[in-house]
């Protein structure tokens, strides 16, 4: 698979909705002040604005935020970051038994697609379901459902590393069972675990419903019948 970046490696919700704040500290050049993006879970249409970002304690050196909710959102690789290793996110199709520390997504083009499609640091093609919503974001694949396509979750604190991703269409969402879920074009993103290598894309149109989600969250196309 191919970087799009030369030189780059590379909601169902409760009943009762609970409004969590998540504030996505962008990254600055260094000497000017880095701007946030606020997504208030819950709200019918999430808004998007820049601000100066509230203060946050440094990072840790497992790409953790000093703070406990605020998510960072990264224009770099996590190598580029100085961290070794994939955060936690497990690779194959191990089950995820608690959130990385620190998740990388990154655009790349391979065959059979013709257009950018996602990957986590271990190479693993995202996915993203037609039976979600965008606008809000929720995702309505839960139980059975989460155990074939596992949610791409991240632990609260942490780290979202880009590379050929738009800082500005990364979001997050609280799931049913309360781990926080990463969201590309307001899609919630998935894995899927009958993909067992490193550029696999078996989950591609699976059921109608399912297809590799692209670095805006669009389905990436596929030959002549690209999904529209």
């Amino acid at each position: 698979m191919t970087s799009l970046l030369t030189g780059l490696p590379f909601r169902s919700t409760t009943a009762r909705r609970t409004a969590v704040t998540f504030a996505f500290v962008l990254c600055g050049v260094a000497g000017l002040s880095a701007c946030g993006k606020t997504i208030q879970i819950g709200d019918s249409t999430p808004q998007t604005a820049s601000a100066p970002a509230p203060a946050s304690s440094p990072a840790a050196a497992d790409g953790r935020s000093g703070d406990n909710t605020a998510l960072q959102v990264v224009d770099s690789t996590a190598q580029d970051a100085g961290l070794n290793g994939n955060g936690g996110t497990v690779t194959g199709t191990a089950v995820q038994e608690a959130p990385p520390k620190w998740v990388q997504l990154s655009a790349v083009t391979s065959a059979p697609l013709f257009s950018p499609h996602l990957i986590n640091i271990n190479q693993a093609a995202l996915y993203r379901f037609d039976k979600d919503t965008a606008q809000p974001s929720q995702s309505n694949c839960n139980d059975d459902c989460a155990v074939q396509w596992p949610p791409v979750t991240i632990k609260e604190g942490g780290n979202v590393y880009l590379a050929g991703v738009d800082q500005k269409d990364v979001g997050a969402i609280r799931r049913q069972d309360g781990q926080v879920q990463l969201t590309v074009g307001g899609w919630p993103v998935y894995r899927f675990s009958g993909d067992s290598r490193p550029g696999d894309l078996n989950g591609q149109g699976v059921g109608g419903t399912w297809f590799a989600v692209g670095p805006t969250g669009e389905k990436a196309e596929q030959g002549a019948s690209a999904p529209q």
